[in-house]
């Protein structure tokens, strides 16, 4: 006998529980009148589980934390946390702002507890337009089975992007090949393997390297790193270069025509391609000290090579073909694992499908986001779609940046409520972008 789902209606619901549309349950906590919630699939918030190296730690400050840059005193700061832990006299004599990334999730499970908007274990099935109630209507699958029904006049994506394994390697069996997003949990096939390649750079591949190079000081497996771009090349994040990843560049970003846009995106890929310094310097210490050890298996870096093409031996191993980008000439790579630390990619929300035909899209097929962060719908359509993390083509190559979380978020809740909620940042930019208006 079928029932009737449970229905409840809400002003916004969010579908997804990363950083970012956490942030914005945490900033909507403390706005009156506003009904909203956060839908996420998963039965509990974990971050980046498959990189949580011991030592690793976050590349922004915690500043750059889930309200603090547009609301410093709120209940859910980084400081708040760490005061409700008793770690705040500690982590100021320790007198390092970068928070470990095990820290930074712990941070966000203690302010996932605090929001009872949050709720997990609940999937978003379909999600259509009705236009007679002018609202969204989401069909839910509870962690228990039942189903929910839910109606909202805004809708935040916020589901995250997927690890991205290219076309290259993409023919090769689960086996032979990782994403950098699995890496500790395939711990054992890595031990296992008399050499691992990992291919690409970035700050994911380059602490890969780190550990594989650990393990083969210890007599562990041969390690290759291969990336096509010309040098193991830094983050850029110097002061000033950082002013590219202000709200104020972003503000300007939106205003070019897509063409430019999309040139400075290709441009600006130090931003987010690069490797930290510290890690740069830990891997020559690393490669240093194999010089005075004897026995040790292979260790090889190449720059400009590009994998074009992988196969399979009878023999289990792998070959990649390459291509050595700056004489043309390609040559076979040999390997037992193959660890694509080739970055991620935004996923189209299955659920989504039913409205698709609603969103507008530029020549390429992506979401035209306006600049307060809401795609462009069909005439007639009341409500609003906003996107958290899926406009680089729109708002530059910060938008996946934990720094531009709060104020997208505080964007998002002012257009939402059609007041200034949050005061947004009128001068995050020593630099000015735009041209000239008027005469001297």
């Amino acid at each position: 006998m079928s029932t009737t789902p449970a229905t409840s209606e809400h002003d916004v619901v969010a579908v997804g529980c990363g950083p970012f549309n956490l942030g914005l349950a945490a900033l909507a906590s403390t706005v009156d009148g506003l009904d909203l919630v956060v839908l996420e699939e998963r039965p509990e918030l974990t971050w980046h589980r498959g990189m949580m190296f011991g030592d690793a730690s976050m590349q922004v400050n915690f500043l750059a934390d889930l309200v603090t840059l547009v609301s410093p005193s709120h209940p859910l700061s980084f400081l708040e946390y760490l005061h409700d832990m008793d770690r705040l006299y500690t982590f100021t004599v320790r007198e390092n702002f970068f928070p470990s990334r095990r820290e930074y999730e712990d941070y966000l499970r203690w302010a996932a507890a605090r929001l009872p908007s949050v709720r997990f274990s609940h999937r978003v099935a379909e999600v259509h337009w009705d236009a007679g109630a002018e609202r969204f209507t989401l069909d839910v699958v509870r962690g228990d089975g039942a189903r929910l029904r839910m109606l909202a006049r805004n809708l935040v994506l916020g589901i995250g992007t997927a690890p991205h394994v290219p076309e290259a390697l993409a023919a090769l069996p689960p086996s032979a090949v990782l994403h950098t997003s699995d890496y500790l949990y395939r711990a054992e096939d890595v031990a296992r393997a008399g050499k691992v390649t990992v291919v690409g750079s970035g700050q994911s591949g380059a602490e890969v390297v780190v550990d594989l190079l650990g393990r083969n000081l210890e007599g562990g497996p041969a390690v290759s790193w291969l990336t096509r771009t010309p040098s193991f090349a830094p983050l850029d994040y110097t002061r000033m270069v950082l002013e590219m990843t202000t709200p104020a560049y972003m503000q300007y970003f939106h205003s070019l025509p897509e063409e430019a846009r999309d040139r400075l995106v290709g441009e600006q890929w130090q931003f987010y391609k690069g490797i930290s310094t510290d890690t740069l310097d830990e891997i020559h210490e690393l490669l240093y000290r194999r010089q005075l050890e004897h026995g040790l298996a292979d260790v090889e870096l190449r720059i400009g090579t590009t994998v074009e093409a992988a196969r399979t031996q009878t023999s289990g191993r792998t070959v990649l073909v390459c291509r050595h980008r700056d004489s043309g000439e390609r040559f076979e790579h040999t390997t037992d694992l193959v660890v694509a630390a080739t970055g991620y990619r935004n996923r189209a929300p299955a659920f989504m499908e039913p409205v698709d035909d609603l969103i507008r899209r530029d020549d390429r097929g992506r979401y035209k986001v306006r600049l307060d962060h809401s795609v462009e719908l069909a005439d007639g359509v009341t409500g609003r779609v906003f996107v958290a993390n899926a406009e680089v083509h729109s708002h530059g190559v910060s938008a996946p940046n934990l720094d531009i979380g709060a104020v997208r978020n505080a964007t998002i809740l002012n257009a939402v409520t059609g007041r200034e909620t949050y005061r947004l940042p009128k001068r995050s930019a020593f630099t000015r972008f735009d041209v000239p208006r008027g005469t001297a």
